[in-house]
This record gives structure tokens, C-alpha cells and sequence, in this order.
């Protein structure tokens, strides 16, 4: 006996899988060569672009001369080799004009805060210095909290600490050297002492790639921060992990820093940094191997 409306035992109940759309394959294909191209950073002679691609030579040129029509790809018509053309660039610009760090670092900053269990923050510069403009807070029985359009320190923060170590800009300069001279009067020692103990710290934060505090802003906090590069090799924002000191490990090699360098490295990916050989985080550093006196 069966209810009305419900199956029998012996029925199987069978779930089509999703469809997926249709497309063209010829030009699924034929992108091949455009990533090959894009992958190997220089112009290719048509042998080593079709291997790269994975189809034969004679394919590969037919592809080639359509792309070539549309401006995708161009030949040097002394040594033939083939290259990413006009459109190609125009495509790539109109791409990273399009990147915005805030929203594409969401769904990064939900993951960072869900795999350390502490709270994580984006920021970046603004007219009074770095300021946070996000930030997820992990939600347990203690948790660090912050606030939106919160500034913060360039010499006693972790975010600032990391914008003092890799941003370029003459304001941030004159802000720390302001903010030097407050804290040397404020202790009454010599601002020239205060300098070279920040040199070192800097120096130290472009050789890990990331910045540390242990309670320098707010007692009984540690914190992380690493620099986010755009497309043009800058800085751009910071990704900024904070916890409670006895749960927030700041060893350099700690799961916390390897997270949150993980983390700013995955954002600065998705804003186009390392795909033109923009150089590394620590030359693009302000003041990398220059120093603060």
C-alpha cells in the first residue's frame, strides 16, 4: 500500500544532469593560441606556437590569419613571428580598468577569515592614509573588531607597517615622517634613533613580504599584514589579519602569516600582478633599499 501522491519503493527518481550551454568549439579552440602567446610573454615562429597550443601547424596558421584580421595577433614581418596584437591590448586595458580590489576581495577575505579563525581586513590609501574599507570578523567568544574607514598608524600598525614598507607615494613620506616625530617627542628621544630602528623593521618586512605587531596599537592584539600589487607592479591595498595574543601565532613561518601572504598573493593575481613581469614585491617597495633619513 502506497500514499497517494508519494512513489513506490521500487521506483528510481533520476536527476538530469545540467546542460551545458553550447558554444563554438573553433573558437574555444582557436584561444588556445592566444593563451599560448600570452603564456610565453615574447613572440613565438609558428612551429613553437602550434606546439604550445597543441594542434598542427597548418591549423594553427589559419587561426592565425583570422586573428591577425581582427587585430588579435600581429606578425613582424621581418623575422614572422607571430604576437599579441592591438585589440589584444586594447581587451587586456579595458579588463584592468574594470578591476575593482574592494569586491574582488570579498570571497578572499571570507576564506582567510574562515581557514585562521580570526578577523581580516582590506586596506588602502586614502586622503589620510591607509584606511580600512572592509573587513570580516571571525565570531567567536573573543574577537577583534574594526571599523570602516578606520585610519591607521603607519609605525605601529601592521597595515600601515606594510603600506610605510611598499607604497610609493611622496604623501605617505611626509605622513611618517610627521608621525616619527610625534612619537619621538611624545618619549622623548631622538627622532634619528627612532628612524634607523624603523629601517631595520622595514627592511625585514620587504625580506618575509609581510608586516607584524605584537599589541603595539591595542594591547593584547598581534597582527599581520601583507601588500597588494596591481597590474602596473604597485601596491595597491593590504590584506590585514588581527587576533588575540595567545590564539594569533606571529612567528614570520606561522600558519597566520603564511595565510594572509597566501591571501594578498591571490588578490594581487586576480588584479593582473605578475602578468607582465611587473617585478617583484620587494622592488616595488618606497623605500626598498633606500634609507629613511
Amino acid at each position: 500500500m502506497t500514499f497517494r501522491g508519494a512513489p513506490c519503493m521500487s521506483e528510481t527518481v533520476s536527476v538530469e544532469p545540467p546542460r551545458q550551454r553550447q558554444g563554438i568549439q573553433s573558437i574555444e579552440v582557436g584561444t588556445r593560441l592566444l593563451r599560448a602567446l600570452a603564456a610565453n610573454g615574447r613572440a613565438m615562429i609558428l612551429r613553437d606556437l602550434a606546439r604550445s597550443a597543441g594542434m598542427p601547424a597548418a591549423k594553427a596558421h589559419r587561426y592565425l590569419v583570422s586573428f591577425m584580421r581582427m587585430g588579435l595577433v600581429e606578425q613582424d614581418a621581418n623575422t614572422g613571428r607571430y604576437d599579441l596584437g592591438e585589440f589584444a591590448l586594447e581587451l587586456g586595458l579595458a579588463s584592468l580598468a574594470r578591476l575593482d580590489p574592494v569586491r574582488l576581495a570579498g570571497p578572499i577575505l571570507d576564506d582567510l577569515c574562515e581557514q585562521i579563525g580570526a578577523t581580516v581586513a582590506l586596506a588602502m590609501w586614502g586622503n589620510h592614509g591607509a584606511t580600512c574599507v572592509r573587513w570580516v570578523e571571525a565570531g567567536g567568544p573573543v574577537t577583534v573588531t574594526l571599523r570602516t574607514g578606520i585610519v591607521l598608524p603607519l609605525t605601529s600598525s601592521a597595515t600601515g607597517l606594510a603600506f610605510a614598507a611598499f607604497y610609493r607615494s611622496p604623501y605617505l613620506r611626509r605622513m611618517l615622517d610627521a608621525e616619527v616625530q610625534a612619537t619621538a617627542a611624545s618619549r622623548h628621544v631622538d627622532a634619528a634613533t627612532i628612524l634607523a630602528n624603523l629601517s631595520v623593521q622595514l627592511d625585514e618586512i620587504r625580506r618575509y613580504g609581510i608586516a607584524r605587531v605584537a599589541g603595539s596599537v591595542t594591547p593584547g592584539i598581534n597582527g599581520f599584514s601583507a601588500p597588494v600589487f596591481g597590474a602596473a607592479g604597485r601596491m595597491v591595498a593590504a590584506v590585514t589579519s588581527l587576533g588575540i595574543v595567545g590564539n594569533f601565532d606571529v612567528d614570520w613561518g606561522s600558519p597566520m602569516a603564511l595565510a594572509t601572504r597566501e591571501a594578498a598573493a591571490a588578490l594581487s593575481r586576480r588584479l593582473g600582478y605578475g602578468a607582465c613581469d611587473a617585478g617583484s614585491p620587494r622592488a616595488a617597495g618606497p623605500e626598498s633599499g633606500q634609507s629613511l633619513r
